[in-house]
């Protein structure tokens, strides 16, 4: 169990890091942008639930502040998988190859998420820091 004093740091921490997401999320698809093609409307940042990122069809981009708790990397591929949606709005082998051409090591991120996903929020974060 966690103390008052050690769930209250770690909302501190969250509400920082969502703090800073819109900025870091927007300097990510800025970079990446000029590589996949595309464009976008603007940038949303939300705590889903069940998804790292998704692509509207109208061209906005929505990602999960978590992916700030995630390796720089694959915070990145999140960027560049909703980034090739703005060309391929599917999964398809042409979608999956303009993220290969992009993040060739794709998949080692992809199943990073899978396995480590559940591992993105304050506490994990400061507990890996040695700050709990």
């Amino acid at each position: 169990m966690y103390t008052r004093e050690q769930l209250h740091l770690a909302a501190v921490t969250e509400a920082r890091y969502r703090e800073a997401a819109p900025a870091l999320f927007a300097a990510r698809a800025a970079h990446y942008l000029p590589l996949t093609g595309g464009h976008y409307e603007r940038i949303t940042v939300r705590d889903q639930k069940t998804r790292w990122g998704s692509c509207s069809s109208k061209g906005t981009l929505s990602f999960n502040y978590r992916l700030l708790f995630a390796p720089p990397r694959v915070l990145d591929y999140v960027v560049v998988h909703e980034l090739c949606h703005l060309t391929y709005m599917n999964h398809s082998w042409d979608f999956w190859n303009k993220v290969a051409s992009v993040m060739p090591d794709y998949l080692t991120c992809k199943r990073w998420l899978r396995d480590h996903g559940s591992e993105l929020n304050g506490l994990c974060h400061l507990q890996k820091r040695g700050q709990l």
